[in-house]
């Protein structure tokens, strides 16, 4: 697969979504970067802790609440991706609007069930 993507909110947790999402990408040779609170590794993907500006990052698939989104609008934006996935518990009306705004796809969807079902 060719979609490069940005799981933004993963965790070193293994109960936690964001963090089996790394490893469903990884498992499905989709190249992962990811952002989170703390470093470490999931999967071999290294989890950075500051925002590096990826060069072809084709999907940005969220795993922070709408509040938590705001701080990380520009940077989103600024990396050009062709969609973002808001997966369940992340859905902002707000953020849709920006992303339509600067021609950027979103999804209201599951990127395991994207995954799973293959329509990723």
């Amino acid at each position: 697969m060719e979609k490069k993507t940005l799981v933004l909110g993963a965790s070193l947790k293994p109960n936690r979504y964001s963090n089996y999402a790394v490893q469903r990408l990884v498992a499905n040779a989709v190249e992962t970067v990811a952002f989170g609170l703390r470093t470490g590794q999931v999967s071999g993907v290294d989890i950075e802790t500051t925002l590096v500006p990826y060069k072809d990052v084709h999907t940005v698939t969220l795993y922070l609440n709408p509040k938590r989104q705001i701080a990380y609008y520009d940077y989103i934006v600024s990396l050009h991706p062709k969609r973002v996935i808001f997966n369940p518990g992340t859905e902002n009306p707000e953020f849709y609007a920006i992303l339509k705004a600067n021609g950027i796809a979103y999804e209201v969807a599951c990127t395991l069930v994207l995954l799973s079902t293959n329509q990723y």
